[in-house]
């Protein structure tokens, strides 16, 4: 007669199973975490661990780069009751307006006149597209030679071929940040295009024919249609440039170094010339944290407008 086995059976164990469980998993995602290791490491190396010691530095006194005691705000105060400092924040914001004035609707009038063309509009697009290509200091190298004040400067050459006087022009501190700017744009404008352009393949065209019908112009339909449904990338790209203006630094400092008397002198400029001509590292790391203040504004708006044209509301 076989007698069953009655012998209780050991339970497997809730914990156990979890663990095994988290065990797989990190296997299955081990392959993931592999790829995205060296980029972790990257950031955390380059970006993180230097803008956090960066800011930490901040409110230490230093002897050339190196931290010798926590003095607190006391950086941030010196650099804000500097008269420097003051001119500085007004020509950024200068900078910033000019930008808006001469740079913001060129490439949305470029781009709609391209959009309109039948013919050679690829030609067009690599023209536009083209400054963009060239580097930031070559670039500005270039105006440098075009704006050269005496005779042999190019502008100043055309100038006098038509009869007219030759100008200061980077030499004029009224004139500086105005021609800047006109460099930053001729540079920078060919990406905004391209993107104002892909945006105006996505207008429905029979909006257009809807208003030609009703008798529409062509500066009632891009007033009434083109700008309308193009103003998502344009409130984007209006943030964007706010930024990127908000940080210029090598054109002042290959054209202007700053000057006629700190007339065309950036925020980023005054924090370059503190860290690496008067080797005063906490000051230097105090202007930028105070620009990084303001750009974290910049984007926190980015960060909404772009949300808002991407439909997650």
């Amino acid at each position: 007669m076989n007698v069953p086995n009655t012998k209780p059976q050991p339970a497997i164990r809730t914990g156990d199973g979890r663990a095994w469980r988290r065990i797989r998993r990190f296997l299955q995602e081990l392959p993931a975490w592999m790829l995205i290791l060296p980029s972790i490491v990257f950031f955390t190396v380059f970006s993180w661990q230097p803008l956090i010691s960066g800011f930490i530095l901040s409110f230490q006194q230093t002897k050339g780069y190196d931290a010798v005691k926590f003095i607190g705000l006391q950086n941030y105060i010196d650099v804000m009751s500097n008269s420097v400092f003051q001119q500085t924040f007004i020509n950024t914001i200068f900078y910033v307006l000019w930008s808006i004035v001469i740079g913001f609707a060129v490439p949305i009038i470029i781009a709609i006149l391209i959009n309109e063309m039948i013919h050679l509009q690829t030609f067009f697009k690599f023209s536009v597209y083209f400054p963009s290509m060239v580097p930031g200091i070559a670039a500005a190298l270039l105006w440098v030679f075009i704006f050269d004040p005496g005779p042999s400067g190019l502008l100043n050459m055309l100038m006098n071929k038509l009869g007219l006087a030759s100008a200061a022009w980077m030499q004029n501190p009224d004139w500086t940040i105005m021609l800047i700017v006109i460099t930053m744009t001729w540079r920078g404008f060919g990406t905004s295009v391209i993107l104002y352009l892909a945006s105006l393949q996505g207008v429905n065209p029979e909006l257009y024919e809807a208003a030609s019908i009703d008798g529409a112009g062509i500066w009632k339909r891009v007033w009434h249609i083109t700008l309308p449904q193009i103003s998502p990338i344009i409130s984007i790209l209006l943030v964007l440039q706010i930024i990127g203006v908000f940080q210029v630094m090598y054109e002042p400092l290959t054209m202007t170094e700053g000057g006629p008397n700190n007339a065309s002198m950036s925020l980023m400029l005054q924090s370059y010339f503190y860290a690496f001509r008067y080797f005063e590292a906490g000051r230097s790391l105090a202007v930028g944290v105070i620009t990084f203040v303001f750009l974290l504004l910049f984007t926190i708006i980015y960060f909404k407008l772009n949300k808002k044209f991407n439909g997650d509301d």
